[in-house]
């Protein structure tokens, strides 16, 4: 593979800089954050307008027909600039989830709507016994609805529709479906609004493949790492500004060993984060065969790397990384989110010892 961006991938980054700068300051993000939603239609607009909603989909279904790479590339800079509202749970997640595992005319009715920006969704997975493990969750589906209830469901109040993940099932659930309530919860991150979602025989439509949700969970996983990393060069890039402005014992603070080391290990971390998640996507999108091997190292490495740089962060600003009015707090709440979301290090590092094993042939005995 090819370890450089191409030309077009390198501008298609570069503008995606510049949109999320010029449409989404933290002035704009921290007023999102403070609704309900922290969605903004017309921003929501401008993105579709720019192709970001269906980046990675094929044209057939009126997407830009580009791959997970390019989807990794808009999700850095989303995380760079803290971008609040649906477009992760939308394109990323359930996106990404509707490309593995519904039927053509299902991607017709669901992910195209995605792709034009005329609709949105998200998908719910986590319980309350059984985490976020879809092999033992317990919402019951028959003659076509839906039991239970569902936890953390990000942006599921501006969504158009739900996706469901049973146990041996995906659902598709449509905004205002009777029998269905989403009740706000309070969120670690104050950008990305979670929610819980109750069914009561809900009507719901299965999707055509849901063999394949790993694969789609796993297309998620490698997008949001890309998030993660993108927040952490923000983090990075305002820890070191500070460092070279700040001002102790008559020195600039950038100048002592100490911090030196500090900015040298956030470098690392993000850098080592980066390759992570791009070869994570890039493994996915050639259908390499150590492409759930490779998801896994990337979101393992990115959970422990963006809580490691948000503390190195706050501790290079000090106080000041603690006040309110320091944009700092709200990347830390957002990487303390995303370190648990689709799996925390733990849980990656198990799932990557079972597929070293089971990838490993047992000698029998004597041999």
């Amino acid at each position: 593979m090819d370890f450089g961006l191409s030309d077009s991938q390198q501008s298609l980054k570069d503008n995606a800089r510049k949109f999320f700068s010029m449409h989404c300051p933290m002035a704009e993000v921290r007023r999102l954050a403070e609704t309900d939603s922290a969605h903004d239609e017309a921003l929501w607009k401008k993105m579709a307008e720019q192709g970001y909603t269906g980046i990675c989909f094929s044209e057939e279904h009126d997407g830009a027909g580009l791959g997970l790479v390019e989807l990794a590339l808009i999700l850095e800079e989303a995380g760079r600039a803290l971008l609040p509202g649906p477009f992760f749970s939308s394109v990323a997640l359930a996106g990404a989830l509707l490309e593995a595992t519904a039927s053509e005319e299902q991607k017709k009715k669901y992910l195209a709507p995605i792709c034009r920006g005329e609709a949105r969704s998200t998908v719910a997975v986590y319980e309350a016994e059984s985490g976020w493990n879809t092999a033992e969750a317990r919402i019951a589906a028959g003659n076509g609805r839906l039991s239970g209830e569902k936890l953390f469901v990000p942006d599921a109040a501006v969504a158009s529709t739900i996706l469901v993940a049973g146990r041996d099932s995906v659902y598709v659930v449509e905004a205002g479906a009777p029998g269905m309530s989403i009740t706000p919860l309070r969120a670690m991150d104050l950008t990305r609004k979670v929610y819980a979602v109750t069914f009561a025989s809900t009507p719901a439509e299965k999707l055509a493949r849901p063999e394949n949700l790993e694969r789609g969970l796993d297309c998620a996983t490698a997008a949001l790492t890309a998030e993660m990393t993108g927040g952490m060069q923000r983090t990075l890039e305002s820890a070191v500004q500070y460092a070279k402005t700040r001002k102790q014992f008559g020195k600039i603070i950038g100048s002592f060993q100490a911090v030196q080391n500090l900015c040298a290990d956030m470098l690392l971390e993000t850098e080592s984060s980066r390759s992570a998640a791009y070869y994570a996507a890039w493994a996915l999108q050639e259908n390499a065969a150590d492409a759930a091997a490779a998801v896994s190292i990337a979101k393992l490495y990115a959970s422990d790397a963006c809580r490691t740089v948000g503390n190195r962060g706050i501790q290079i600003h000090g106080g000041m990384g603690f006040t309110w009015e320091n944009d700092l707090h709200l990347y830390y709440r957002r990487a303390k989110a995303s370190e648990t979301t689709l799996g925390d290090a733990s849980w990656h590092r198990e799932r990557l010892a079972r597929l070293v094993v089971d990838t490993v042939a047992v000698p029998r005995a004597g041999v």
